[in-house]
């Protein structure tokens, strides 16, 4: 029996693309009459050296100096939560190419998901070209299919324990890290696929880039910790560090998209899909944004709290996002687009446990 190909959704071309036109023309503006490059400034360079400074502090304070656990479990949560704070301000920026005006840099900067023991290449099919085309198209979109035990968009079948997910989920949320890192990166190497999306052919040097990394990823955080530390506390300062980078970027990403606020679109693999928005309105009726008024958590988050920007401009860097959105906000006054914001970071968990408690009883 042959396989279904995929067939990729289309964003109603008849109709044009009026309202991103007229954003971009504006965000264009913006950059040129403030003399500004989109890319990242000095202010992403410092926190960069921060992040990275106290990842490599934390990491060599417990090879190094190999601490009892009453001390080293503090180093493996700073480990666990630099590590969400790395993927979230240099590795995402990176693999959109908004890091830095240099390609070189952008690579660089990718790559660091790459140390922290996922694949850029996996995650660049994953998230820069499915997630953010298909944002929240069920049956595409990797990032709502989180497997049997959840249930995050209406069209995916419903199970008996489903009822209960909105008081399990945060145990799930912290495996994400480490089944990301043994398990479903290697799902998608060996099947070729994201979901139903075919991920592009690997070159060699990419064949054997995937595997080294992981053999370093393995040397760095299992090996060596193991030798120095012991098998016992290696496992459960290694636990600690996963599972709370787990929960930290599980929770960013999901208060983004799984929301009693953001749409979701059904699909059938093998058929053809073409929704009734323009690309640009689809974004923002699938995305939400949250505690964009802290200041510390659009620092930490690298500026993901404004993730409706990030969807409609993913290669300008996350620094730029507080003053877009007063652009993005005005024009979607104008052209009778609903923006979705949630002033607080409680009110989007309190949002996004709604729809888990939603999905999990209705039909």
């Amino acid at each position: 029996m042959s396989e279904i190909p995929f067939r990729a959704p289309r964003f109603a071309p008849k109709a044009g693309q009026p309202f991103y036109q007229e954003l971009t023309k504006r965000v264009n503006a913006y950059f040129t009459q403030n003399n500004l490059s989109p890319k990242g400034n000095y202010k992403l360079y410092v926190k960069t050296g921060v992040l990275i400074g106290g990842f490599l502090a934390a990491y060599l304070g417990l090879v190094l100096a190999a601490p009892g656990f009453e001390v080293a479990w503090m180093l493996w949560l700073a480990l666990g939560l630099l590590t969400a704070a790395i993927g979230f301000n240099i590795m995402h920026d990176g693999a959109h190419g908004s890091f830095s005006r240099h390609n070189w840099l952008n690579e660089m900067a990718g790559h660091s998901v790459n140390f922290l023991g996922a694949s850029i290449l996996m995650w660049k099919t994953k998230h820069n070209t499915v997630h953010h085309t298909f944002t929240n198209i069920e049956g595409v979109d990797d990032d709502i299919d989180a497997g049997a035990m959840l249930r995050m968009a209406p069209s995916q079948e419903r199970r008996g324990f489903h009822r209960f997910q909105h008081l399990y989920f945060s145990g799930l949320y912290a495996m994400l890290y480490i089944y990301w890192v043994v398990y479903t990166d290697y799902k998608k190497y060996f099947s070729g696929k994201v979901g139903n999306v075919p991920i592009p052919k690997l070159t060699r040097f990419q064949h054997i880039s995937f595997w080294a990394w992981k053999a370093l990823h393995l040397g760095l955080f299992v090996g060596l910790p193991m030798w120095k530390l012991g098998v016992l506390p290696w496992f459960g300062g290694f636990m600690l560090m996963g599972m709370s980078a787990g929960l930290v970027l599980s929770m960013v990403f999901q208060l983004a998209h799984v929301v009693t606020e953001a749409s979701f679109t059904p699909y059938v693999h093998g058929e053809t899909l073409e929704t009734e928005d323009e690309w640009a309105i689809h974004q923002i009726k699938t995305t939400a944004n949250f505690a964009t008024k802290s200041h510390f958590l659009t620092w930490f988050l690298g500026g993901l709290n404004f993730q409706v920007e990030h969807h409609l401009f993913p290669r300008i860097s996350h620094v730029h996002y507080p003053d877009l959105a007063k652009i993005v906000k005005q024009t979607c006054d104008e052209f009778n687009v609903t923006y979705t914001e949630f002033k607080t970071f409680a009110s989007a968990v309190r949002s996004h446990v709604q729809h888990l408690r939603m999905m999990g009883q209705m039909a």
